[in-house]
């Protein structure tokens, strides 16, 4: 019935396995080969993101690598480079510089006026429109929209937006949600590249 050859050999291993579990091992430890000095310094110098997830400085998010002042020239001694000033949001324009533009909503076959300091979703939803979108912060597609009067960039300012490449925005493609509007313009909305 039982094999008594198999149940010691399991016996056995089983008992190896039971005392390297408990043993100490041999105190292993790694170097001290950064200071905290430098990773505070370090993590200093990357630059915050709007973006409301968190852990945003781990992989994939953040501003991305600020590379050493020997790899980009600078100062003898420094760390790292200073990173770059944020532009200013068109949210933040003094009321007395705002602007008002017509955009035309092909699709939906409506002209709805946008100030300057507004997206063209928010004004969309304002007037009772409902436009697709998902993250508001210009790092998707989903409420990407394309004007065919010429590139993005001669219509609107894209606070932000880090999505579409200079290409796309070339041939008119846009994101809603950090869109502000500096001319009238005719819009195909739920439009990407």
């Amino acid at each position: 019935m039982v094999d008594l050859v198999a149940v010691s050999i399991a016996a056995g291993v089983v008992g190896v396995l039971a005392i390297l579990h408990f043993t100490n091992g041999t105190g292993w430890e790694a170097n001290a080969d950064i200071s905290q000095e430098i990773l505070d310094t370090r993590a200093a110098s990357v630059p915050e993101t709007s973006f409301p997830e968190p852990m945003n400085r781990s992989i994939g998010g953040g501003g991305g690598a600020v590379p050493a002042v020997g790899e980009a020239g600078g100062q003898e001694g420094a760390e790292l480079e200073e990173a770059e000033e944020e532009s200013q949001s068109p949210a933040d324009m003094p009321e007395d510089e705002v602007e008002y533009f017509d955009i035309e909503l092909e699709k939906e076959g409506e002209t709805i006026e946008v100030a300057s300091n507004e997206t063209i979703l928010d004004k969309a939803e304002d007037e009772g429109f409902d436009l697709p979108y998902a993250c508001r912060q210009g790092q998707c597609v989903s409420c990407a929209a394309h004007t065919p009067d010429g590139p993005a960039e001669d219509h609107v300012i894209h606070y932000e937006q880090e999505t579409f490449t200079e290409e796309e925005m070339e041939e008119g493609y846009m994101l809603t949600c950090v869109a502000y509007p500096i001319d009238d313009f005719t819009l195909e909305t739920n439009e990407a590249p």
